[in-house]
């Protein structure tokens, strides 16, 4: 991997800012070719991919978020597979298996062969279909960027991105994730309808002759390079106190929570929240041409980072009470705490 060159010096602080923005915009440019709208979902793949995140897209079908998937890989030139969960899927199926093959003399041995989560980007499409026993191979390779195949363990190659995929309301025959696996997750990101606008392109780009091939812009060596810069992002303490404060205001019972939070939560964010809240507002520093994190690149990135971490109770479902009006209540909440 290209060494990136050290980001103490402000002048190279700000070169490092100025190639991460132009490798986002040429990536992301690149992939609006195939993609019609949608430019905040577009922003969050690409800020998990660069943060070294996974992402969990929620949208009913058709919304083209296979499509997005299979796009960022395609631009950026990584290794992609995609996985359709059923839940007769074992883990066999999704980190492969020990196969007994025979060589040109007649004799045998094992070989293993490799399946879909030896790859950069895996789209884990409908990822509440598989069983736990299956999504339990899925959790450790998003958590220890490896598989185990018997006593063997694979390190799965850098950059290693889950994007999956679920619906959020034909719920027969599925299998919630755990709060656990949910837990693994940098951001949970909401895919919405299209405008009337994006309905005309989306049909004049689908319903013609016409065919877009996809270039790639970047590869997998400079999507390293630019989480190295990520991380290299200063952030205040100050605005560590603030991610910290955010993260404690969702957990029922601390003293810092709302009492909304008190009413109608069950469960809050865990370190990983103030963890995933620091490297979402690094990125999107970066994107603001600044090398240090604000308070309001935080705020900015809460619902997404949040909105999954938060286990509404059945009091709070009763009153219609959504993740997304917790993490509103506690934004608000730690803004009038501070003043």
């Amino acid at each position: 991997m290209t060494s990136t060159p050290m980001l103490t010096d402000p002048a190279a602080a700000r070169e490092a800012a100025t190639e991460f923005k132009r490798v986002h915009t040429e990536v992301r440019t690149e992939i609006a070719r195939m993609m019609v709208g949608q430019e905040a979902v577009i922003d969050g793949v690409l800020a998990a991919l660069y943060a070294g995140g996974h992402v969990l897209l929620e949208g009913v079908p058709g919304l083209g978020k296979t499509l997005l998937v299979s796009s960022l890989g395609k631009s950026i030139d990584l290794t992609f597979s995609r996985i359709q969960f059923t839940p007769d899927m074992m883990p066999a199926d999704i980190r492969g298996t020990n196969v007994l093959t025979e060589d040109e003399t007649g004799a045998t041995k094992l070989e293993f062969q490799a399946g879909p989560l030896v790859a950069n980007l895996v789209l884990a499409d409908e990822i509440n279909r598989a069983t736990p026993r299956t999504q339990s191979a899925l959790l450790e390779s998003m958590q220890e960027k490896q598989i185990s195949v018997g006593n063997r363990t694979i390190v799965l190659s850098e950059p290693f991105c889950v994007m999956a995929t679920q619906n959020p309301v034909e719920q027969e025959g599925t299998y919630p994730l755990p709060e656990a696996q949910l837990d693994r997750f940098l951001f949970k990101l909401i895919v919405g309808y299209p405008e009337e606008n994006d309905y005309r392109t989306i049909l004049r780009r689908t319903t013609t002759a016409d065919e877009i091939q996809l270039n790639a812009v970047s590869n997998a060596e400079k999507t390293l390079e630019m989480r190295h810069v990520v991380r290299a992002v200063s952030v205040p303490e100050h605005v560590e106190t603030e991610a910290i404060r955010l993260v404690m205001a969702t957990q029922p019972g601390n003293p810092r929570a709302p009492s909304m939070v008190n009413e109608v939560v069950s469960l809050g964010a865990s370190p990983r929240g103030v963890q995933s809240l620091i490297l979402a507002g690094k990125v999107r520093a970066l994107l603001q041409d600044r090398f240090a994190v604000a308070g309001d690149d935080l705020r900015a990135v809460a619902h997404d980072v949040l909105r999954h971490r938060v286990l509404v109770n059945f009091q709070g479902l009763s009153e219609g009470v959504t993740p997304d009006h917790v993490v509103a209540e506690v934004l608000q909440h730690v803004t009038t705490a501070e003043n």
